[in-house]
């Protein structure tokens, strides 16, 4: 596994780099073939930030931390993250006698940061890069709880188009459809 360790704004000790990498060691017995991995330490005010990444058969797997301090935003990133790790295990693993190793297909979505030429120097755009496959909205929710996002970009298998869903205040979810005239 390739582990990138990246600081804005922030020297990355060796302990520092040693922590990070030992707290993503830990995510191969959820994933199997991780074949790349980074975290980006960022400071926002007084918050500390870090972001983790992890990419593995396929799946991208990604959240972040923001606490008052570095080694509490690595745990609460690592968190998040295994939540994630572990829910996709569970998913693959099939509950049905003949059905071994076949897990409905997921969402691939490449992540790349980009920095806006005419944005102030403190605000990044994140960029992301969806391959959709098509899926009814229920399928769309499950995902959704996998993401740290927020909301979901997919191809509705009923409709045809392209949708939204997203979780609201409420704890209910929210469909935006396009509108055909």
């Amino acid at each position: 596994m390739k582990i990138t360790v990246t600081g804005r704004n922030v020297d990355v000790t060796p302990a520092l780099r040693q922590y990070a990498e030992d707290k993503l060691g830990k995510f191969e017995k959820y994933l199997q073939k991780i074949t790349e991995a980074t975290v980006t330490f960022s400071i926002q005010k007084h918050f500390h930030k870090v972001d983790l990444l992890v990419r593995a058969n396929g799946t991208v797997l990604q959240a972040e931390g923001v606490t008052e301090e570095l080694y509490a935003s690595i745990d609460d990133a690592y968190a998040k993250l295994e939540k994630q790790a572990r829910r996709l295990k569970d998913k693959k693993k099939s509950h049905r006698k003949g059905d071994v190793g076949k897990g409905k297909g997921s969402m691939e979505a490449a992540v790349s940061v980009e920095e806006a030429d005419e944005a102030p120097e403190d605000v990044t755009i994140i960029r992301l890069d969806y391959e959709m496959k098509p899926m009814p909205p229920d399928e769309a929710a499950m995902q959704l709880d996998m993401d740290t996002r927020g909301f979901l970009v997919f191809t509705n298998s009923e409709t045809g188009l392209f949708s939204v869903i997203y979780k609201r205040k409420d704890g209910d979810y929210g469909l935006i459809e396009p509108v055909v005239k």
